[in-house]
């Protein structure tokens, strides 16, 4: 017998799966070449057929099923005939092998024969085994070429075994859902989604929206170097060496420890233990001056009054005097608002005298109105001849 198959050995590259695909449907011609078959004339005849594979999830191994049909194969009496194989069989995949993957296989099947000669060429079981490769030409869609040893075996008639080699080619085109899924890779968890890693987050509960570093942890930035965060600093462009408090903002001190913080005080260098006011400037009580009876002169001896009150009014130029007059209540009204006016002017130009700024004072006059004493005795009429100069804030 005639040396009819060599299957090459193909175990080479480690295993995978062989096809990401559910389903592989290949047609395929070839050629038959037979070996003294009982009742079939010659040797050769052509045959076509169609393949269909199922590719088992995460396994090598598929089930094949393929009928192959030789239609014009020659009797020994000069008659023609046909040949159908169905055969069922076991497929093996290799590794890809530089976008190759070769395959072998082996199963069992019938063979028809359309019609016999006399009792000579009869229908029976059929053993095969064979190899072959697929080359890729898109992701579905490859080049099936295969060699194939087939023997039918024998009947009462024919004791021997017929051999049969089939050369095969055709297209092997693969679909339906991917037999083999590789499991989903989780995604890294992010708990407070600041874009690091839960396992590599030394600070897991990151406000939203904060700015972190590669350790998960807020980025502290601080603009005017402060001390204090810029998420936190309600004053983020306080000047270089500013002292400030835990909101970033400049801290209210008082420098001249009259009291009054240094955001409100007008004077802010007020000497060390002087009396001042809610602006942090010297409490100066309401300029007050005497007057002689029936009399507007200024007397001498308020001298030095006058000029601390002068003083004051030069220094803190945002704030205006207003001098009013007073008299008593003997003479008429008439006379005695003339005479109240008189005082607070005279009071008005002494200031004026000492530098001043006139736009800083105002005068007016009030007559007896609102006596501080008694009229009816001499002390009191002398309290109630008066001025008084009342600071304002401008």
């Amino acid at each position: 017998m005639k040396k009819l198959l060599l299957i090459p050995a193909l175990m080479l590259g480690t295993m995978a799966l062989a096809n990401d695909y559910a389903y592989e449907i290949s047609p395929m011609v070839g050629y038959n070449m037979a070996e003294g078959n009982v009742g079939i004339k010659g040797d050769d005849h052509y045959l076509g057929g169609v393949e269909l594979q199922y590719n088992l999830p995460d396994s090598n191994f598929s089930p094949e099923f393929s009928v192959l049909y030789s239609p014009d194969v020659d009797n020994d009496n000069g008659t023609d005939t046909s040949v159908t194989r169905a055969l069922i069989n076991g497929v093996y995949s290799f590794d890809a092998m530089d976008s190759v993957v070769p395959f072998v296989k082996a199963g069992a099947g019938y063979e028809f024969v359309g019609s016999d000669v006399n009792d000579r060429n009869l229908g029976g079981i059929v053993f095969d085994a064979g190899a072959g490769v697929k080359v890729p030409l898109t992701e579905a869609l490859s080049l099936k070429a295969e060699a194939m040893y087939l023997a039918k075996v024998g009947n009462n008639y024919n004791v021997r075994v017929d051999n049969n080699v089939l050369v095969l080619a055709g297209l092997n085109y693969a679909f339906g859902e991917r037999a083999s899924k590789a499991a989903p890779v989780a995604a890294p968890l992010d708990e407070d989604n600041d874009g690091v890693v839960d396992a590599e987050d030394n600070c897991l509960h990151t406000p939203a929206g904060t700015k972190v570093d590669a350790l998960g942890c807020a980025l502290v930035l601080d603009g005017d170097g402060d001390g204090v965060a810029d998420d936190l600093d309600k004053c983020p462009t306080t000047p270089a060496g500013t002292t400030v408090d835990a909101a970033g903002c400049k801290v209210d001190g008082d420098d001249d420890q009259d009291g009054v913080l240094n955001s409100k005080d007008i004077c802010p260098n007020t000497p060390l233990g002087e009396a001042v006011n809610v602006d942090g400037c010297p409490l100066i009580v309401n300029l007050e001056i005497n007057f002689a009876n029936d009399s507007a002169v200024v007397p001498a001896d308020v001298d030095v009054l006058i000029q601390t009150y002068a003083d004051f009014l030069n220094r803190y130029t945002n704030y205006d005097a207003k001098i009013v007059g007073y008299t008593d209540s003997r003479g008429s009204a008439s006379y005695n608002q003339k005479l109240s006016e008189k005082r607070a002017n005279a009071v008005k130009d002494a200031l004026i005298a000492k530098g001043v700024n006139p736009a800083q004072l105002s005068a007016m006059g009030a007559g007896e109105a609102n006596p501080i004493a008694s009229n009816d005795t001499a002390e009191g009429r002398a309290q109630n001849r008066r001025i008084e100069a009342e600071l304002t804030r401008n």
